[in-house]
């Protein structure tokens, strides 16, 4: 959200509220794929599917940069034949390391992958670096992408940086097998080398099908993301345009196919700071859904929640909550859809915190209750969104004032977490810290210091002494120990680790740091250390000078 609807984390002691909380043979023609006896269908029945790492990787919502078969395949009558044996070989072996993974078998999918690995690699040491290794160590590393196993992608895409280089453009799948390397290079932030894979892709297409074919979309999209990942957002912005105007000419205005760079292209812009130009690929995308689906249809409800953040970040708060308003009433009347599910449930707490921004806390604390009593019916109490559901209640309360009901949700949620997780598990921190700064703002600062000393005790051992977390639990205590006229001195020292922290996180020159120098300098004045407060007394007045404002102390 923009600067009319930041995301709610602020100090937590000065506002006491955080965001809103929503995973073999050797031989050429005899090459052994390891498929689990009686494999079922495949999805694709030739390897030419485009698969991404996105469109392996199963079990969540529908991603929105799958593109359908009308956009990913190519014509195959121009190139060379890998041979339909191994096409469809390839093409059951990736449906099923899929399916062993969407049924939460990934001990059965990683045996799969390892026998196919070694497999491969022996073809390799008798000399048989050819496409059709390439092929399937291509499939291998997608699905260990999908997994997690990001070593083992690294080193399978390394081996296949080197046969890919030597083999020609005319050969068999090789613009697919390079959009997918593009594809994982890009997930492991690798975005030159993605680029360059991408660029060959995409020169290899375009000498087959021409500047203005519909093959060329998935590379096409995988170098967008990868120019915006890598912070070239204005070429990015070309590419999704070029993408855009390709659907339009082949598919027409209207197609869905419009909807994955539309989406892109808005996010893009928005990152960018344009929200306003964002606004037009979301309208087209409410439309496009609209007349394909009907107004009440669930894509148009979450496009209607896409539009109503491109409004929010314009600064148009009053807008963007109606289109939410009308966004939730799409989605909680869809058939399709549970009253439990994981969109609406988001699309409540979007609009439950854009509703605290604006002053209407009320009923932003509606929505918190009502994500609160679907979760302890659906999933009950034990389930671990339910504590995120009454912690961002406890969040609403505090905001308003309200901390003896904060109070009481914050240790009732700790109570569940402590049972489930035991009392020093980290993950426990996070409602104690927030409990810390409750009792802080009723001023009860005992309670609240022995809080904040526990939580940077575990997050110490949990993180490390120089992490963020600890910083943060640090910069609670601080504020704690100095209401209580604690020992400056100490005091000093713990806010000197924080300033280190802090700069190793946000920077020299950030707001974090700068408040904290502040601090610094006030306690060496209270100690009268002069001598040492010069050279933080210097950064002051620089970060003054180069920001154009003054930094009171």
């Amino acid at each position: 959200m923009s600067n009319l609807c930041p995301s709610i984390h602020s100090d937590l002691l000065q506002k006491g509220i955080v965001k809103f909380f929503n995973q073999p043979q050797k031989g050429k023609c005899n090459t052994r794929l390891y498929l689990v006896p009686n494999g079922i269908s495949t999805r694709c029945s030739f390897f030419r599917c485009y698969a991404t790492t996105k469109s392996l990787h199963v079990g969540g919502p529908v991603n929105g940069n799958q593109v359908s078969s009308v956009v990913g395949g190519s014509e195959k009558s121009q190139r060379k034949l890998l041979g339909d044996n191994l096409e469809m070989k390839l093409g059951e072996l990736f449906s099923e390391i899929k399916s062993l993974i969407k049924m939460g078998n990934k001990d059965d999918a990683l045996d799969l992958l390892e026998a196919n690995y070694e497999a491969v690699k022996e073809q390799m040491i008798a000399g048989d670096k050819t496409i059709q290794e390439a092929a399937i160590l291509d499939i291998i590393a997608l699905g260990y992408m999908a997994i997690g196993d990001f070593k083992m992608v690294k080193s399978i895409l390394n081996t296949l940086d080197e046969i890919v280089h030597n083999l020609g453009d005319d050969e068999p799948l090789i613009d697919s097998i390079l959009t997918h390397m593009g594809s994982m290079h890009s997930t492991l932030g690798r975005f030159e080398k993605s680029m360059l894979l991408y660029k060959r892709a995409l020169e290899i297409l375009e000498r087959y099908h021409g500047d203005n074919s519909t093959s060329l979309v998935m590379p096409l999209l995988g170098m967008g993301k990868a120019l915006g990942s890598a912070g070239r957002a204005t070429k990015a912005v070309e590419v999704y345009n070029r993408i855009i105007s390709i659907l339009e000419s082949n598919l027409g205005a209207e197609s869905e196919e419009m909807v994955v760079p539309l989406n892109a292209l808005g996010n893009l812009l928005i990152e960018q700071g344009k929200a306003e130009d964002a606004e037009n690929p979301f309208m087209r995308i409410v439309g496009i859904y609209t007349k394909l689906y009907g107004k009440n249809d669930q894509r148009v409800g979450m496009a209607m929640c896409s539009l109503a953040n491109a409004k929010c970040a314009k600064g148009d708060a009053d807008s963007a909550i109606k289109l939410y308003k009308n966004a939730l009433e799409v989605l909680e009347h869809s058939e399709s859809m549970n009253i439990n599910d994981s969109v609406l449930e988001k699309t409540r707490i979007d609009l439950a915190e854009l509703l605290h921004v604006v002053g209407r806390e009320e009923e932003g604390r509606e929505l918190l209750g009502e994500c609160l009593s679907i979760t302890k019916k659906y999933k009950g109490e034990e389930d671990p969104s339910f504590v995120t559901h009454i912690t961002n209640l406890a969040t609403s309360y505090s905001r308003s004032k309200n901390y003896v009901e904060a109070e009481r949700l914050l240790r009732s949620s700790l109570e569940i977490m402590e049972r489930n997780v035991g009392p020093d598990d980290p993950s426990v921190t996070f409602v104690m810290l927030q409990l810390a700064v409750t009792l802080y703002n009723m001023n009860r600062d005992e309670e609240a210091e022995l809080l904040a000393l526990k939580v940077l005790r575990v997050r110490e051992k949990a993180f490390g002494d120089a992490s963020l977390p600890v910083g943060e639990a640090l910069d609670c205590l601080i504020c704690i120990q100095k209401r209580m006229g604690r020992d400056a001195g100490e005091i000093l020292d713990l806010l000197k680790r924080n300033s280190s922290i802090q700069e190793k996180a946000f920077g020299d020159e950030s707001e974090q740091v700068v408040e904290t120098l502040k601090k610094i300098v006030f306690f060496m004045d209270k100690l009268g250390i002069k001598d040492h407060k010069a050279p933080f007394q210097r950064r002051l007045s620089l970060l003054r000078s180069k920001f154009k404002q003054q930094i009171q102390y």
